[in-house]
């Protein structure tokens, strides 16, 4: 953790325990997201995800160091199976909180959001346990979107998107009633531009077993740039080519990002985003010894396009693919 001190609030040793017996938990990283972190944590509750009232999971929402900390009370109002961990002292990086959290728990299944400004589509925990069901030792990745009509690198430009733009769009389609909704007031992100039948370079609401998490070494600590530069793309990556493993994409659902200031998409100078780009490459470089590309495993597909997310999938045939 270097050096980092955590705790798990409101939680003794039984309690503690208890929180473990799941079969799958999911880590969320949170850093000064007050406004977003509601929405996310939402999106993965009973209420809001379909199927899943015989599905056991756990959700970990991790405060790495946020200067105003999420609220206990908060994070417990989404349901008694969440609960928050607080990293203090933390770093710059949320590889090590990402790898805290996961150890805070005893799964056999882990999803990993190392952003928390994400909302998910509401049949993703249901899928998630259909392919547990499916496969040994499946990699289950999911499409990312921003919301907005562009990724936000571009539309938070001369601020014509900002959070009250994002604020009355949620309202207009009448989010959360229809999750689906979300991918009409969306846009493809940068690393999934291809869409459904095309490589992508990360997931930012992905599963695997924990003993695949285990075998990667989980998230490379290395990786110390503010935000974790390329981490989650490397992780992703080298989940793709572990051996024995399956990548299943799912159709039809993904995670939807939240205009939040956060460390890629807050930069709207096309010279500036080009220099930490040029940061983080480097790093990566200097880490693996060679550039990152996109890995190309081409996954097999579990899951059905809703009519609101039709655009997408027309778009993706005409994509490069694999």
């Amino acid at each position: 953790m270097g050096g980092a001190d955590f705790h798990v609030e409101g939680a003794d040793d039984s309690s503690r325990a208890a929180a473990h017996a799941h079969s799958t938990a999911i880590v969320v990283i949170f850093y000064e997201m007050e406004r977003e972190a509601p929405r996310t944590l939402h999106s993965l509750s009973r209420s809001y995800q379909v199927g899943v009232n015989h599905h056991d999971y756990q959700v970990v929402a991790v405060d790495n160091g946020s200067p105003k900390p999420l609220s206990e009370d908060m994070v417990a109002t989404h349901g008694d199976n969440f609960r928050l961990l607080r990293i203090d002292d933390a770093l710059p990086s949320p590889v090590c909180a990402m790898n805290e959290g996961v150890r805070q728990t005893d799964s056999e299944f882990v999803g990993l959001m190392i952003d928390g400004a994400r909302i998910v589509s509401p049949g993703v925990l249901h899928h998630v346990e259909t392919v547990a069901g499916m496969y040994d030792d499946p990699i289950i990745a999911t499409l990312g979107f921003h919301l907005g009509s562009r990724a936000q690198q571009k539309s938070t430009k001369w601020n014509r998107y900002s959070a009250e733009v994002e604020d009355a769009l949620l309202d207009e389609i009448g989010w959360p009633a229809n999750g689906y909704r979300l991918f009409e007031i969306s846009a493809l992100a940068g690393s999934s531009s291809d869409g459904w039948y095309g490589p992508i370079s990360e997931s930012n609401c992905l599963f695997m077993s924990r003993t695949s998490f285990d075998r990667l070494g989980g998230y490379d600590e290395r990786f110390v740039s503010a935000g974790g530069g390329l981490a989650n793309l490397d992780l992703y990556r080298r989940a793709c080519e572990l051996p024995g493993t399956t990548l299943v994409m799912l159709l039809g659902e993904g995670s939807f990002h939240q205009v939040h200031g956060g460390v890629t998409t807050e930069v709207s100078n096309r010279l500036r985003r080009r220099r930490r780009a040029r940061r983080f490459d480097e790093e990566y470089a200097s880490i693996r010894g060679y550039d990152f590309q996109r890995p190309t495993v081409p996954p097999v597909y579990l899951g059905e396009v809703p009519p609101e997310a039709m655009k997408f999938a027309k778009s993706s045939a005409f994509a490069d693919g694999f």
